[in-house]
């Protein structure tokens, strides 16, 4: 009998693995739940990956944070933090400071602006994570969090 995924993408050969089905079902539930985020923010004029980013630096503090600590907390990796960061600067929405102590050192931290786009992003957000998977108990919501976080662990 065909797997829930299998009739999702209408695949008619069995996968030649659970790992293969699983590893599949995870980048396929992941594709729809980013597809619906990164609608929501089009209404914001922004991108996930500058959403992310606003989020980092509104977490970072007063301090902001150096672009590779910025990278490594991405959820999603991009090609060129550099460029993402240029964007958002010319956009109004971060701020670069280079260190007086040590010159190589360039912070990002949010603007005031990056912070009231956030503020109206909040609840829309919020709500649309609630619609995502409001079908799921709270414990099926721990599993599978849980669940996740082993398999991420194997890498």
């Amino acid at each position: 009998m065909p797997s829930a995924l299998q009739k999702e993408l209408r695949q008619t050969r069995p996968f030649t693995s659970l790992e293969q089905e699983a590893s599949l079902s995870v980048e396929r539930t992941a594709a729809v739940l980013r597809h619906a985020i990164a609608e929501a923010l089009r209404a914001f004029g922004i991108t996930p990956a500058q959403y992310n980013v606003l989020r980092i630096l509104r977490g970072a503090g007063e301090g902001g944070l150096c672009r590779h600590e910025v990278a490594d907390r991405l959820v999603t990796q991009v090609p060129d933090v550099t460029r993402l960061l240029d964007r958002m600067e010319e956009g109004g929405l971060v701020v670069r400071e280079r260190s007086a102590e040590d010159r190589r050192l360039v912070s990002t931290r949010v603007t005031s602006q990056g912070l009231a786009l956030l503020d109206r992003i909040d609840e829309p957000m919020a709500r649309l994570h609630e619609r995502q998977l409001a079908h799921l108990t709270p414990e099926q919501l721990r599993t599978l969090i849980d669940l996740l976080a082993l398999a991420r662990q194997r890498e």
